[in-house]
């Protein structure tokens, strides 16, 4: 026996009892553990997020990051690298994440989004200022991005397919308020606001001060919401008598004053926005976007066709469309620009008066456009727009597009331009023709 342990009792196996109790093993959650690697090694291969990240190395943030105030030799906390937070919002948006709160969340959580921060500590302040932030950037990586592959003849740009899609806007039903009422409230709210900055003014203490401080914020942007809702009401009224009520009965939201109510998806009329959308069919990209506080498509078709030709430089051979974007007068204006509409007119019936009357006020470009569209090869082609658009439309559902967290137009603007690029970044990076023609560096014009 070794007699370094000589002095060590003899172990002296217990009896075996038939039926005694189970041998387990148990957690032991305070002991320390050494976990050696780094975010890099645990993050698979072929994970989406390394996706994002090297596309999002390929595009041009150089004006993100000269806008930046911190310089090296000087005063100043380090920023966060635009591409990052480009990368972050971009995965995100493609992991159907909506939230800043979330995002930030996930970040210290989450091993993808902990893998793209790479220790860069973030908070919900930031990711938010970042995502409202970078629109006009957004819109010129859309632009230039297509451009690359127009250039490349990656696309085409021949048939484009528009639809449109609502979105629940971030208002309740409950905060529709009528003129009388909202004038009331804006009395209510400057009489508020004056008497916040009033004892603001008093040396009162630093934490009562800071105190009404955020009470005066908070009133200063009621005061802001209910002077917006104003400002939108005689268009609410316009839109009233349109529908043949009277202007007194217009209301417009003190929550978001562009939110209007319409028709939803599910059948229920609710607070929203209608969220239109363009993309070639050839490949599925998104060529144009707006957002419009108005329940009808028929005033989009034009302003989109006409958006897709400035950001792409090129007129589409033909437009496809569903029933609710047909007009006559547009019909025979894409008909004068050289565009061949397929989108189903209204129907008529022989021997009806109506009927009759609305066949008359057809001109050649409608009346050509109904027998595009009774024929074999016109459904052929108009099919395409149900293949494409209504696809495009899915995924942004997939991705959460049912409620949209900011208010106003342009914030949800800037929100279906993230939607956007995400789609088209999830296109191009599964499209092996498409990601050999886009450039290894795309520069901003």
């Amino acid at each position: 026996m070794c007699p370094l342990f000589d002095d060590l009792p003899e172990h002296v196996a217990a009896p075996s009892a038939l039926g005694g109790g189970p041998r387990l093993r148990r957690p032991e959650r305070h002991q320390m553990i050494l976990s050696p690697g780094s975010l890099d090694t645990l993050l698979p291969a072929d994970h989406p997020a390394r996706l994002v990240e090297a596309f999002v190395s390929r595009l041009d943030v150089s004006r993100l990051r000269e806008a930046i105030k911190s310089r090296e030799g000087g005063p100043g906390h380090p920023a966060v690298d635009p591409a990052v937070l480009i990368t972050l919002w971009l995965y995100a948006t493609v992991d159907g994440i909506g939230s800043a709160r979330e995002l930030a969340r996930l970040c210290e959580l989450s091993l993808p989004y902990q893998w793209i921060c790479g220790g860069v500590s973030l908070n919900h302040h930031t990711l938010s200022d970042a995502r409202l932030g970078y629109d006009a950037w957004l819109d010129e990586i859309l632009t230039t991005s297509l451009a690359a592959l127009l250039n490349a003849g990656a696309i085409k740009l021949d048939s484009v397919a528009q639809d449109g899609l609502r979105v629940r806007a971030s208002a309740g039903a409950g905060s529709f308020r009528r003129r009388a009422t909202l004038e009331r409230y804006l009395a209510e709210a400057e009489a508020r606001v004056q008497t916040l900055k009033a004892e603001l003014g008093d040396d009162t203490g630093a934490s009562r001060r800071r105190s009404e401080a955020a009470q005066a914020r908070a009133a200063a942007e009621r005061l802001a919401r209910v002077k917006a809702a104003l400002a939108a009401l005689p268009e609410a009224e316009k839109r009233a008598v349109r529908n043949k009520k009277k202007a007194a009965q217009a209301r417009v939201s003190t929550s978001d004053a562009a939110a209007v109510v319409m028709k939803q998806p599910d059948g229920g009329f609710r607070p929203g926005y209608n969220t239109q959308l363009a993309a070639e069919t050839e490949h599925g990209l998104i060529v144009g976007l707006d957002v419009t506080s108005t329940g009808a498509d028929q005033p989009s078709l034009r302003p989109m066709l006409e958006q897709v030709k400035q950001r792409t430089g090129r007129t589409p051979r033909c437009w496809l469309a569903d029933g609710g974007f047909f007009n006559r007068e547009t019909a025979t204006a894409l008909a004068a620009d050289g565009v061949t509409l397929y989108c189903p007119p209204h129907e008529t019936h022989a021997g009806d008066r109506a009927a009759d009357e609305a066949d008359k006020r057809d001109t050649p470009a409608v009346a050509a456009l109904r027998e595009r569209m009774a024929s074999a090869a016109g459904q052929a082609e108009y099919r395409q727009r149900a293949r494409w658009i209504e696809w495009v439309n899915a995924g942004f559902r997939w991705r959460g597009w049912r409620q949209v967290p900011v208010r106003g137009v342009a914030k949800v603007v800037t929100l279906v331009r993230w939607q956007a690029l995400a789609h088209n970044i999830t296109r191009i990076v599964r499209t092996p023709e498409l990601m050999a023609a886009f450039p290894a560096r795309l520069r901003l014009a």
